[in-house]
């Protein structure tokens, strides 16, 4: 019950709080004892002030509500003395300097501490998504989310945390204010609160923007990758200006945005002193002139509500500043919920034995509302080369995307070894696994790194990198480089030719030691000739891996031990290239149309 209270009407703090735990309250904690230090520093200055007016010595009943000064000196055997006043005001501002210190540098490590388990937690959360849920997702909202979006966090939980930590010293200078003088404390506080109303539509406005902001930043991602993505043909087609009038128009969103934060936050900044003054001096003239009170105390008191009163503006300030980063904390906090709810579903048992039969039973899958497989019963055995055909949309790609455990079953199984993969920890059959699409993997590093995917070179490694490139055919041509395996591959492998990319991409599967190779389309894109020499390296293959080839082009795939034709979400049929061309109509004529 309380939870959920907490969680509705503080929903900020409980996120903080579920991420720091008890360091937001050490934070808190080091708040509290730089007031009080401070209080009863400034405290020293009324005991000063009456021995200046005085004849140099204060008795206690002259220091009315803090007596308890004289009293705590006769304590310990000390006189109430100019030195004794003067110390002790310089033992408390030393010793507030000392906390005030080791309360920022342990803030830093909080803050740090903070964002860097935000990073991780959402990386682990993307990594642990469920593929169907990532491939329905808005890219740029993620990239956003996870670059730009953090550091606004990181501003987010500053000014949450030093608008506490501000409300903290005001509620301790308060204290110290009505101690001394509970009549002028009662009237400022009154003026305090009222100025809150002044703000109340600010807090709004802010928080408005920093919504539309994250909104826009979001969108302005998603352009971003789509761009670069598309630069060729945007490129190729004189598109890029008009691309670039959207990309503008949405930078422009972005500006207005800011700028609109940014001036209701000088707006709050510079009402601030003038506000307070304002207070402070009504205040002042009320007490004096109207009440009849005497202006000694008054003073006292007021050094400490002035005190109160700044905090209370800066806290202010802090508050519509956390607003204007209030819409990406909410963004972060939403992105958190979506990879919990979205995270993938997977088992206990880890898998460490080879991978002997895959088979699917009744197997349907559905995407929004559109069913792309039907009812597939499909076996495939250790070291069978099978291929896929059909026209686009037919489920080639979604079928092997199970086989290769990337998609759950919604309806029927998928067994693995004979046991319903739900019982499988995906991730460990998932190491067995190698993948090549006809997008080339490339990373902006070296040949080596690339193929063996930043492992360690040890002798061991070296020599299973040999031997992957070997296999792949790429010796010669790595050995060409001036660097060898230590040339940098550049820009997605800008320095390579479309077969050299697909090669490095089937390497790089062969060193992780996989059993199953699973080529979607992984030769469409190339030549021909070059198509025909990777085709002859995959049937080189042939025998020592279970193969899954997704395959537009029929002549790629004539060597396979069985060719599944798909139409429609279904499996029409199921046999060799000759068995085939005998039995299914269908696949004859894909034939005949490619002059196989």
């Amino acid at each position: 019950m309380i939870k959920k209270l907490i969680k509705k009407n503080f929903g900020s703090f409980a996120y903080f709080y579920a991420n720091l735990r008890y360091r937001i309250f050490i934070v808190f904690g080091l708040s509290v004892l730089i007031g009080v230090l401070d209080g009863l520093g400034l405290t020293m200055f009324l005991p000063l002030l009456q021995m200046m007016s005085d004849s140099g010595e204060t008795e206690s009943e002259d220091l009315g509500r803090i007596e308890y000064l004289v009293n705590f000196l006769n304590l310990i055997g000390l006189e109430l003395n100019l030195l004794t006043i003067l110390l002790f005001m310089v033992f408390f501002f030393l010793a507030k300097g000392v906390v005030q210190y080791i309360a920022a540098i342990y803030k830093v490590h909080v803050q740090q501490n903070f964002i860097t388990k935000l990073r991780n937690k959402t990386l682990k959360g993307l990594n642990r998504l469920s593929y169907k849920y990532f491939v329905m997702s808005d890219a740029g909202r993620i990239q956003n989310t996870l670059t730009g979006e953090i550091g606004r966090v990181s501003n987010a939980y500053n000014n949450y945390l030093l608008s506490f930590q501000q409300g903290v010293l005001v509620v301790v200078y308060m204290a110290f204010a009505f101690y001394v003088d509970a009549q002028f404390a009662v009237l400022v506080s009154v003026g305090g609160v009222l100025t809150n109303f002044l703000y109340k539509n600010l807090y709004k406005n802010t928080k408005g923007a920093s919504r539309k902001l994250t909104g826009e930043s979001n969108f302005f991602q998603s352009l971003i990758i789509q761009n670069v993505a598309n630069y060729k043909y945007l490129k190729a087609t004189g598109s890029l200006k008009k691309y670039g009038e959207k990309l503008s128009s949405s930078i422009r969103q972005i500006e207005k945005n800011n700028k609109r934060i940014g001036k209701l936050s000088a707006i709050m900044t510079s009402a601030r002193e003038p506000i307070l003054v304002i207070v402070v001096v009504s205040v002042i003239y009320i007490q004096v002139s109207l009440l009849g009170s005497e202006l000694g105390p008054i003073l006292m008191s007021l050094l400490f509500f002035y005190r109160a009163l700044t905090y209370l503006m800066q806290m202010q300030v802090s508050w519509n500043k956390f607003l204007g980063f209030a819409g990406s904390l909410e963004n972060v906090m939403d992105f958190e919920n979506e990879l919990k709810e979205n995270k993938e579903n997977t088992g206990k048992k880890e898998f460490q034995k080879s991978v002997e039969e895959l088979t699917l039973s009744n197997v349907e899958f559905i995407y929004g509302k559109t069913l792309v497989l039907d009812k597939i019963d499909l076996s495939v055995s250790r070291h069978e080369t099978v291929a896929f055909v059909g026209e686009s949309g037919s489920g080639k790609t979604t079928l092997v995307n199970i086989l290769a455990g990337l998609l759950p079953v919604e309806k029927g199984n998928f067994y693995i070894n004979g046991v319903k993969s739900g019982n499988w920890n995906i991730p460990s059959f998932q190491n067995k696994v190698g993948y090549i699409t006809q997008d080339s993997v490339i990373f902006n590093d070296t040949v080596y790194n690339n193929v063996t995917f930043w492992a360690e070179r040890t002798e061991s490694n070296m020599q299973r990198f040999k031997e992957a490139i070997d296999k792949a055919e790429i010796s010669t041509f790595v050995e060409s480089f001036p660097e060898k395996e230590d040339t940098t591959l550049e820009n997605n492998g800008i320095n390579l030719s479309g077969g050299q990319k697909q090669r490095i991409s089937i390497a790089r599967e062969l060193f992780k030691e996989v059993e199953i190779l699973i080529l979607d389309e992984a030769t469409s894109a190339l030549d021909s000739e070059t198509e025909r020499a990777i085709q002859e390296n995959i049937d080189a293959l042939k025998g020592e891996y279970t193969i899954l080839i997704v395959a537009h082009r029929i002549a790629t795939i004539k060597n396979a031990d069985r060719i599944v034709v798909m139409q429609n979400g279904k499996i029409s049929s199921i046999g060799s290239f000759s068995e085939l061309l005998v039995e299914s109509p269908y696949f004859k004529k894909l034939v005949e149309l490619q002059e196989v």
